[in-house]
C-alpha cells in the first residue's frame, strides 16, 4: 500500500486527488494539508511514502517546503504537482530535492503511475517538462570535473540510469546487479557528490560533466 500525503491549498483539487488515490487499489491518502507549515509540523511523526506538493501555497511556498521537508526526512519522496511550467521554477524545485515534476493537467492514470514510479525509486516528469530541464542543464555553464568526486564507472552508469528516468529495478537489470546493490551505490554517490536526492545527484553530475 503506497501511503500518499497531499499538500495543496485548493480544496477542490485536494479533495479530488484524495478521492482518486483512495479509490485506487494499492494507494491510500493518509493525510492532506492546505499549507506547508502544518505539513512540516506533523512530518517528523508521519508514516508516508510519497508527498504530492503544490508550489503556489499560502505562507511558505512549495519549493521552500521541499527544502525544509528534506532537512527533516532526507529520503522523503516528493512529487511536485503544479501549474507552473517555467524552466527556472522546475529547476529550483528539483534542486530543492523534489523527485519529480508534473503539471496539474496530467491525466489521473498518469498521475497514479508517477506516484508508483517515485515510490519505486524513479523520477517522473511530464515529457515537455523534461525537455525544459534538459535545456536548462545545457545552458548551464559546464564546470570542470574535479577528482574529489572520484565516481566509479558503475556509479556513473547508475547515474546515467537515473538521468534517463529509470527506477531501481530497471537499473539493476541493465547492470546485472541486485536492487540492494543499486541502493548501496546510490548512497555512495550521494556522499561523493554531497547531495541528498536523486534529482540533486543527476543535476550536479550533469553540471560537473560527470555523465
Amino acid at each position: 500500500m503506497i501511503k500518499v500525503t497531499i499538500v495543496e491549498d485548493n480544496t477542490t483539487i485536494r479533495e479530488g486527488l484524495a478521492a482518486l488515490i483512495n479509490g485506487t487499489e494499492g494507494y491510500v491518502c493518509s493525510k492532506s494539508y492546505s499549507n506547508c507549515e502544518d505539513f512540516l509540523r506533523d512530518l517528523p511523526v508521519m508514516d508516508l511514502d510519497v508527498v504530492l506538493m503544490d508550489i503556489a501555497l499560502p505562507g511558505m511556498n512549495g519549493i521552500e517546503g521541499v527544502k525544509k521537508a528534506k532537512e527533516i526526512k532526507p529520503d522523503l519522496n516528493i512529487l511536485m504537482l503544479t501549474i507552473y511550467e517555467e524552466s527556472d521554477v522546475v529547476f529550483k524545485a528539483l534542486l530543492a530535492g523534489a523527485c519529480g515534476y508534473l503539471v496539474k493537467k496530467t491525466p489521473p492514470a498518469k498521475l497514479l503511475e508517477a506516484i508508483k514510479e517515485v515510490y519505486d525509486g524513479g523520477s517522473p516528469m511530464s515529457s515537455h517538462i523534461a525537455r525544459k530541464v534538459i535545456s536548462v542543464f545545457r545552458q548551464t555553464k559546464e564546470e570542470k570535473y574535479s577528482e574529489e568526486f572520484a565516481l566509479t564507472e558503475r556509479e556513473k552508469a547508475i547515474l546515467n540510469g537515473l538521468a534517463d528516468g529509470m527506477n531501481y529495478n530497471e537499473i539493476a537489470e541493465k547492470n546485472f546487479i541486485s536492487v540492494d546493490t543499486v541502493r548501496h551505490h546510490i548512497r555512495n554517490i550521494y556522499k561523493k557528490l554531497h547531495v541528498h536526492s536523486q534529482s540533486e545527484a543527476v543535476a550536479k553530475a550533469i553540471r560537473k560533466g560527470l555523465i
